[in-house]
């Protein structure tokens, strides 16, 4: 039984994280497969998170929104799983999003989620504005420790999660790690890939090397600078509700890093197909032949070749936290979306379909002639949304 390291740089857009500035990242990339083109579920942390260690969409899982549901009580988590077959599962967590509320925390011997409270005292996890949460937060060198602390009493196989919440807002890196760092967004992502550098140098000095361990690296959701980046949409750029992430569908937080190292795969692969989050719990029962029937997902191991060859496959995104945001009534026409993103193997284009869910509004799309999603073309009718 191998030991399964599943890392979570929550907030890390695909660009910046395969910039060649991220020295860890690069380093698991050389020693295992980078996904370029995985995308997200959604763009908040524990409806996407929950995607994740469930192999299931969100209207199989049960959480769509922000505040308002936990994790459906008939549905298994990748922890049970791998509880059941024998692992200690341990996990640290560093943002409210991923409260034991939630139900995440099943399946797991050990689930530290404790952070501290916002500023004015408050409750963090009661907040629903997704920036000001962002305040509450454990930083990567406690979540390191902590993973540490609890790895150091492990003497059979493990199942460790560690997530990193650092690159959320309010961008101050406490370090600086990264000289080329454009912005302070990505001096916090590269703060968050040095302290992964070093779960992974403590891992080894605890006998676990990192080559002999299944190592799942990816993020949640992206974020969306506002105009830092070519690709963004919030703020000025005509979408002022969206603070980072939450309401949008747009690469900008939909297109996110993946990358999946372990004995008996390939190194320095590189796959261009189109993979989605939810392909992740399939793929790690896959590579430990447990059983991965009744999931959305699919195994990625058809791309554990030499050459990483394999099929695209169509992602869908939604979000239902416009309903959340316009509460306060202050956008009161913000409405749900969902999304579709298609990728064609033979020709290497890529399709977005953005559906405005309860109404005829349909946008698409060419992100071949358009990648920055700045020129859609709007539809009247709705189209069938697939969510597999």
């Amino acid at each position: 039984m191998q030991n399964i390291l599943v890392v979570s740089l929550d907030t890390v857009r695909a660009d910046v994280a395969y910039s060649g500035k991220m020295t860890g990242i690069e380093a698991l990339r050389r020693g295992g497969v980078t996904f370029r083109q995985a995308v997200s579920s959604a763009p908040f942390t524990p409806v996407s998170h929950a995607t994740v260690f469930t192999g299931l969409q969100p209207a199989r899982h049960g959480i769509r929104h922000l505040l308002r549901e936990r994790l459906d009580p008939d549905v298994t988590t990748l922890a049970e799983r791998l509880k059941d077959a024998g692992y200690a599962t341990g996990a640290v967590v560093s943002c409210p999003g991923l409260n034991r509320w939630y139900g995440m925390d099943r399946g797991f011997d050990h689930y530290d989620d404790e952070i501290p409270r916002l500023p004015d005292g408050s409750d963090p996890l009661t907040t629903p504005d997704v920036k000001q949460r962002g305040l509450a937060l454990k930083r990567a060198p406690l979540v390191v420790e902590r993973a540490l602390e609890w790895l150091k009493h492990q003497d059979g196989p493990f199942f460790l999660f560690a997530h990193f919440f650092d690159a959320h807002w309010p961008y101050e890196p406490p370090e600086d790690f990264c000289p080329e760092a454009a912005n302070p967004y990505e001096g916090e992502v590269a703060y968050s890939d040095h302290y992964l550098q070093q779960l992974l140098r403590g891992m080894a000095e605890l006998g676990h090397a990192p080559e002999d361990t299944l190592i799942v690296c990816f993020s949640d959701h992206g974020e969306d600078l506002a105009g830092w980046y070519p690709n963004d949409h919030a703020g000025s750029r005509g979408h002022p509700y969206e603070d980072g992430h939450g309401c949008l569908l747009f690469d900008a937080t939909q297109h996110v890093p993946l990358v999946i190292g372990g004995p008996g795969l390939p190194s320095g692969v590189e796959v261009d197909a189109q993979v989605r989050l939810v392909d992740i719990a399939p793929t790690v029962l896959d590579l430990l032949s447990m059983d991965k029937e009744d999931l959305d997902g699919v195994s990625l191991a058809e791309f554990f070749g030499p050459d990483g060859a394999g099929t695209s496959r169509p992602a869908y995104s939604e979000t239902y936290y416009p309903e959340e945001r316009r509460a306060d009534g202050q956008y009161p026409d913000l409405v749900p979306l969902a999304a579709v993103r298609l990728q064609d193997d033979e020709h290497g284009g890529r399709r977005k379909v953005i559906w405005e869910i309860g109404t005829d509004t349909v946008e698409l799309y060419d992100l071949r002639s358009d990648p920055d999603e700045q020129r859609g073309h709007t539809m009247s009718s709705a189209p069938a949304v697939p969510r597999n």
